[in-house]
């Protein structure tokens, strides 16, 4: 990488997430201390896998990846179809058990899908500007995503189903989409929600509504997590009660306490200072991301930013709201800072793409009149 590159590299995307790393490991070194620092362990492990990883995207041009998406894309895809024939772990087949490591197609297909539709995308737009905007185009888009969506929706993964469409949503605004398609996409869904939740939602799914609706209606059940959450959250006050000193921590209340409710576990033990400052990181994490889109030197790295940029948003807003009791709970992590290797690598494979991205950008020199 040229002298240059690293100048334009933006690197307090990388400052942010070690931040957010640190965190992560401090909370899940008290939470894990039951369990020796098993999970805490690994951790470790996984976070300088996702260094090195990271490290290779950040070095490889993000236009060769592009080119071989499709691949990419194809491959994924059928590893999304082979999953649903595994055992299914906490009623999901989602994953891979691979001696020591549990592999999620799911959360790695999210990459190579952006790549995939930021491909798709930038050759519609090459035949003219408005081109993004005919029916026929967008139906190519939505059959591009429609197919994994379908297929995590399958497992079941509600969560990483929505994240894809978020990061879409960010993909076609960044595009030039027409407002009236918002309007009209904004119109179905409120149309829609009703009836999918009469005719179309599982059980299962319904219930998490209901107890998100209404949590003390089964506390010893379906609602005993979130409200165990709250209760955390509460507890914690200004400055928490303590690394090792959470009530619904230690006694085990809080479950699982190192992936779905980690913020949980920094609300209770570090406080409102803590958890504040992560809402903050990942403000700036966002904001950083769309910066880089603004400032990519072409459509695809400008496409492919922003779709990153809707996964972070929607994953930092899903688990905190759930665990706060304001979202429905979906099993969505909290990015570098939920345990998880799938996850963690994903998202550091996301960094290295966003420090590839800036690296190759030329900064708009202003000059004064």
């Amino acid at each position: 990488m040229r002298k240059r590159e690293l100048k334009n590299i933006e690197w307090g995307l990388l400052v942010a997430v070690i931040i957010l790393c640190i965190i992560g490991l401090v909370a899940l070194f008290s939470a894990t201390q039951e369990t020796e620092y098993g999970d805490f362990n690994k951790q470790c492990i996984w976070l300088v896998v996702s260094l090195v990883i990271m490290v290779a995207f950040m070095l490889i041009d993000y236009e060769m990846l592009v080119k071989i998406s499709p691949i990419l894309y194809g491959i994924f895809i059928l590893l999304l179809i082979v999953v649903l024939f595994t055992t299914p772990i906490n009623g999901a087949s989602s994953w891979f058990n691979i001696g020591f490591f549990s592999f999620q197609p799911g959360e790695f297909a999210k990459i190579f899908v952006i790549l995939f539709l930021a491909l798709a995308m930038s050759k519609i737009k090459e035949r003219g500007t408005t081109e993004i905007n005919k029916p026929t185009r967008l139906l190519i888009i939505l059959a591009i995503i429609g197919l994994p969506v379908l297929l995590i929706i399958k497992q079941p993964d509600y969560g990483t189903a929505a994240a894809f469409l978020v990061a879409l949503a960010l993909m076609l605004i960044t595009a030039g989409i027409d407002k009236k398609y918002i309007i009209v996409t904004v119109l179905i869904m409120a149309i829609s929600i009703p009836l999918l939740y009469n005719f179309v939602l599982p059980d299962h799914a319904k219930k998490r509504i209901d107890i998100f609706l209404n949590p003390e209606s089964d506390p010893r059940g379906a609602g005993y997590n979130i409200i165990q959450s709250k209760l955390a959250i509460g507890a914690g006050g200004l400055t928490g009660m303590g690394l090792f000193k959470g009530n619904q921590t230690q006694l085990g209340f809080l479950y699982p306490k190192t992936t779905d409710f980690i913020y949980s576990v920094i609300g209770e033990e570090m406080g409102f200072i803590a958890a504040g400052a992560i809402i903050i990181l990942y403000v700036f994490l966002v904001t950083k991301c769309i910066y880089v889109a603004k400032t990519a030197k072409d459509e695809v790295g400008a496409l492919i930013a922003s779709g990153i940029a809707g996964i972070f948003l929607f994953h930092m807003v899903e688990n905190i709201g759930m665990v706060m009791g304001l979202l429905p709970i979906t099993g969505v992590p909290l990015p570098f800072i939920s345990y998880g290797g799938s996850s963690l690598i994903t998202n550091f494979i996301c960094i290295g793409i966003l420090l590839n991205i800036s690296s190759k950008r030329q900064k708009t020199i202003f000059v004064s009149r």
